[in-house]
């Protein structure tokens, strides 16, 4: 079986658990999908002239691309039925399948009758278990014949007749595969459920939130004596407040699609109670310049790295890089809480952020940023654990395409980057280390929802990190913007850059210069910034007029034993200007705890936030 079939097999496979459930010892009646909650929802088709609600259901799943249908329906004994078909199997067979099935349970049932019959005396005739006839009906009431495809024969609306039973049929209606709540909970932070659906969308879900009262006293007592009651918040995001705090919450999702069809809800319950929060935090201030989205022609962009969960949780950041945080303020639970609530704040429009576990991009940080409205893209590292993230506000933005490299690779193999190859094969020293490397450039071009004219190239990198790797983070920057060229102008031209990252570089390094200035001279300090032997002396240029975009902060890092600045967002200033950058925390906010990262500040790095606007 392969990935998709796998995957889609395991949904089937829940939504199965769920349909029983809802079954009970009891036949399940088809409600027809309007909530009180929906806003007008549309509820299931009917056909054969049966009034929606009125009858069982059959719910089919059937995906193209996989071999085989699944039906799942219950008989009126009670008992579930589930079966997988060939998709290209003749109807009739089916049918003859769903008969027998259907017969032994209708002679099962036939039987307890007689004995029932018998033990309560003669009269009363007896009960026949002679087959049952199966035939399935188009919408318009007329027979589907037998020798169409199953695929084409279980349409959605069609009505299953088993016996005098009548089923409506559910083609592909909307399900969860995933409902998970994060596992800290603060007050004050936003808590945005990971949601993965099928034949639906999040965006589409009903939402319903409820918090914990022990005791009694709820509208929904548990086994285990609590009870809730339902808050005033039908959002995907729920923020708790102090009042919350000591409470589980439960969150009870209808899942949806742009049809406005409902299929059966789900629900999920916090493993903990909503815990106290750490107070003021370093971007509260920030916030208040960023409430609303930017204005249409502004583009709001943030660059962040937000610190690995990997490089946080070794021993020798508790103990040698970050003796002055708590621990607790380290764990990535608590982290992931300062960062969801302060990348929300910014109503960004991209985001570019560095150090991404692969798992917090897909369980954190892409589900919270998607209840925003911000679709996210991932590019790992060369053999890491972490990478690079680019999220993009779906209503200012769609994604053309994406150009993503690493840079030893492409130096190696790209003929684009030869003269580059050829000017450092004299220096195999610093050639290995530049090829040892693995970091990556993440390029995403992205169109105006609103001007399709206007398309943007957005770069986002994590240069190597080493205090005395000042020639290496040449190659790479020269690679990069090599990279970047042929994308703006080759494949879409003439279209602008906003370039962003941890540079790893001060405003005083070859790297910066190089960038701000177009051309580095073959003879500047940082080409022996490791010393003599690794040596790589040339001169490099690049075609563009680029800019930080945020100046040069005084340190955009702040850590016990070094601060400086070392992120940008660089900009093409032929086509960009800044509307306004926004104030970074006062010195005294970021040392309020010695430094960073700490109990009101997730990350060691602090963002660049600037409004940009198109000339």
């Amino acid at each position: 079986m392969n990935g998709g079939c796998r995957a889609g097999w395991f949904m089937w496979s829940f939504l199965c658990r769920e349909l029983r459930a809802a079954a009970g010892p009891r036949r399940l009646r088809c409600r027809s999908a309007v909530f009180a909650s929906s806003g007008g929802a549309v509820p299931f088709g009917s056909a054969c002239g049966e009034p929606p609600g009125t009858m069982e259901r059959a719910v089919v799943r059937c995906v193209p691309s996989e071999p085989k249908l699944s039906l799942w329906f219950v008989l009126s004994d009670g008992s579930a039925k589930h079966m997988q078909r060939d998709q290209t199997e003749p109807l009739g067979r089916a049918l003859a399948r769903i008969a027998t099935n259907a017969g032994k349970g209708h002679a099962k049932a036939a039987k307890k009758s007689k004995k029932a019959r018998a033990e309560a005396g003669p009269a009363g005739e007896p009960v026949s278990a002679a087959p049952l006839a199966v035939r399935l009906f188009a919408r318009d009431g007329e027979a589907v014949a037998e020798d169409v495809p199953n695929a084409e024969a279980w349409q959605d609306g069609a009505v299953l007749q088993i016996g005098e039973v009548k089923y409506q049929v559910e083609r592909n209606p909307p399900s969860i595969a995933e409902l998970q709540l994060p596992r800290s909970l603060l007050a004050g932070f936003p808590v945005c459920p990971k949601i993965r659906t099928e034949f639906g969308a999040p965006q589409h879900c009903l939402f319903r939130w409820y918090r914990e009262q022990p005791g009694g006293g709820g509208d929904e007592p548990s086994p285990g004596g609590a009870a809730w009651l339902e808050a005033p918040v039908s959002e995907r995001v729920f923020t708790p407040t102090n009042a919350h705090i000591g409470l589980r919450l439960k969150l009870h999702c209808t899942p949806g699609n742009s049809q406005q069809r409902y299929g059966l809800p789900r629900e999920v319950e916090s493993s903990g109670p909503v815990e106290a929060g750490p107070g003021a935090c370093t971007f509260d201030s920030r916030h208040l310049y960023t409430k609303k989205v930017s204005g249409e022609g502004l583009i709001r962009t943030v660059s962040y790295n937000v610190l690995a969960d990997i490089y946080a949780q070794t021993e020798h950041s508790r103990t040698v890089l970050y003796p002055y945080c708590a621990p607790y303020a380290l764990e990535l639970d608590y982290r992931q809480n300062l960062l969801k609530k302060e990348l929300a704040g910014y109503s960004a429009d991209l985001i570019c952020l560095q150090e991404v576990d692969k798992s917090v991009f897909t369980d954190s940080l892409a589900p919270a940023l998607d209840a925003f409205g911000l679709e996210g893209l991932f590019r790992i590292k060369e053999k890491q654990h972490e990478g690079l993230a680019t999220f993009y506000r779906r209503d200012k933005f769609s994604l053309l395409s994406e150009h993503d490299i690493a840079f030893s690779e492409a130096l190696l193999s790209d003929p684009l980057h030869k003269d580059l190859h050829d000017k450092l094969a004299p220096y195999p020293l610093a050639q290995e280390k530049v090829l040892q490397r693995s970091s990556v450039l993440q390029v995403s071009v992205l169109q105006s929802t609103i001007d399709p004219s206007r398309k943007i190239c957005v770069a986002n990198t994590h240069l190597y990190w080493h205090p005395k790797g000042g020639n290496i983070r040449l190659i790479q920057v020269a690679v990069a913007l090599s990279h970047i060229r042929y994308v703006t102008c080759d494949l879409y031209p003439g279209i602008p850059v906003i370039f962003c990252g941890d540079f790893n570089s001060t405003p005083s390094t070859g790297m910066y210069s190089f960038i701000n200035s177009g051309n580095i001279s073959e003879d500047h300090e940082d080409w022996i910034s490791n010393g003599e032997e690794e040596r790589c002396n040339m001169s490099l240029t690049h075609p563009f007029k680029l800019q930080s975009a945020c100046g040069e902060p005084a340190y955009t890092n702040y850590v016990g034993g070094f601060h400086g600045c070392l992120d940008y967002i660089f900009i093409d200033i032929n086509a960009l200007e800044v509307e306004q950058v926004i104030p970074l925390p006062s010195h005294e906010e970021v040392t309020t705890h010695q430094a960073l990262p700490s109990v009101s500040h997730p990350s060691d790095h602090i963002a660049l936030i600037c409004d940009l606007k198109w000339k």
